[in-house]
């Protein structure tokens, strides 16, 4: 294992994606990683081959250029093959697809920042939160009908009244 993880500052035209990538970036994606970056500041570097050609972090790249920023935060792999390279650009991308969140302490974090701070910055959506960004007020037990009760309904042509 490699123990030496060097980042270094370069200029931003000086990286360049892969062209086989993969991966769908939609614009939101950018946009809530360019929001952290500017909330945060670079926590993780784009990962680059030494040619500068992208094998983590197109997407941190995007909001990098959306930001209109001049220098980014690279880590170039170095020591791999093409084959490695091209593996993990694939592993990068997918390991991440087998974890999962746990609702109980996702809630617990968010709970720990409400109030104090703006949840879209963690990469939430209102409909992601536990309320779904929606004021819900819990009705009385008596006006809730049971799941078997059947409304009438009238024919819009006749208004003839029928249970269905």
């Amino acid at each position: 294992m490699h123990e030496s993880l060097k980042v270094a500052w370069r200029a931003i035209d000086d990286v360049r994606p892969y062209e086989g990538n993969p991966r769908i970036i939609p614009e939101t994606a950018v946009a809530k990683v360019a929001a952290s970056i500017r909330e945060f500041g670079w926590r993780q570097p784009i990962v680059i081959d030494p040619d500068g050609v992208i094998v983590a972090g197109h997407t941190r790249y995007r909001a990098a250029l959306s930001l209109g920023l001049k220098r980014v935060p690279v880590h170039v792999a170095e020591g791999m093959t093409p084959t490695q390279l091209r593996a993990f650009r694939l592993a990068d991308n997918r390991t991440h697809d087998e974890t999962r969140w746990n609702p109980d302490a996702l809630d617990m974090e968010l709970a720990g920042l409400a109030g104090d701070f703006d949840l879209s910055l963690a990469g939430f959506d209102p409909i992601e939160l536990p309320s779904g960004g929606i004021d819900i007020t819990p009705i009385a037990e008596s006006e809730v009908k049971p799941l078997d009760a059947r409304d009438r309904v009238s024919c819009p042509n006749c208004g003839h009244e029928f249970e269905p």
